[in-house]
């Protein structure tokens, strides 16, 4: 588990960088520069408070293994640096969950699906967050970010894009950050979903909570309660999924927040 950004300062542009899927590189623009692009993707540059120029390239879990070029770019579209980027096969491994046929078999709502899309595209440009993120709940990890999904044995098509810590129902679930709350809602798959804009490309939110503590439009601080856990929509069990964007795009938590993988279960006792 790497906790830190792979940083990419002024300097360093003359160096190959090594990264794995589902991270985020973290960029410190030169002067003149507004936008940085890899792989056919482009995200803006925000000036900070210390005057320094900041962005986050997220590196799709999908990315195929391989060579890239990062490149950061100027007012006129003007390629000002370039770099070479390697990016790593991060191995996800395949996980097989078990539904029930009624979960199994639950539609989402009308405009559940388009609503979590307008959700990943909106990013304010104002920054909320701050950092070290916090764990929203300190249970350990039933399921990694980037897993291959099988549902009662049937490849799912995606993969996991958060991670589901293990919490006992009611407990309250925090803000990993601060920003705003742009969904407090409750939805036939995702189930009660908190999503929050902590601006200048980052988001997260928060799946299959039993009720909410904060409404949609509500500005949260690092820490705050935001809603309690269950086990609503598409769940097995209480727990919290919950996600973290760059940019729209899911991202590995654990590159963010330090958090411990569940012990394995002991095997059920056989019966004489």
């Amino acid at each position: 588990m790497r906790l830190l950004f792979v940083l990419i300062a002024a300097a360093a542009w003359g160096q190959t960088l090594s990264v794995q899927q589902g991270e985020v590189i973290r960029l410190r623009g030169p002067a003149g520069a507004v936008q940085a692009r890899m792989n056919d993707q482009t995200v803006p540059l925000f000036a900070q408070e210390d005057g320094s120029l900041l962005g986050l390239m997220p590196v799709p879990a999908t990315t195929p293994p391989g060579n890239y070029s990062l490149e950061m770019l100027g007012a006129d579209g003007a390629v000002l640096q370039t770099r070479d980027v390697v990016v790593r096969d991060a191995r996800f491994p395949k996980q097989n969950i078990i539904l029930g046929k009624a979960v199994a078999e639950l539609k989402p709502s009308p405009g559940e699906m388009e609503s979590i899309a307008t959700f990943r595209k909106n990013l304010s440009k104002e920054r909320y967050w701050d950092e070290p993120l916090v764990a929203p709940v300190s249970g350990c990890i039933s399921s990694p970010f980037g897993v291959q999904r099988l549902y009662n044995g049937k490849p799912s098509g995606s993969y996991h894009t958060g991670v589901d810590q293990r919490s006992p129902a009611g407990h309250p679930v925090r803000a990993a950050a601060g920003g705003v709350v742009k969904m407090a809602r409750m939805w036939n798959v995702h189930g009660g979903t908190v999503g929050i804009d902590h601006g200048q490309g980052l988001q997260t939110i928060y799946l299959h909570l039993s009720k909410f503590a904060v409404k949609e439009g509500a500005v949260v601080k690092k820490g705050d309660v935001i809603g309690y856990v269950g086990s609503t929509g598409r769940s097995t069990a209480p727990h919290l999924h919950w996600g973290l964007y760059a940019h729209g795009v899911p991202v590995d938590p654990r590159q963010w927040v330090a958090l411990k993988p569940c012990p394995p279960r002991a095997p059920a006792p056989k019966k004489k």
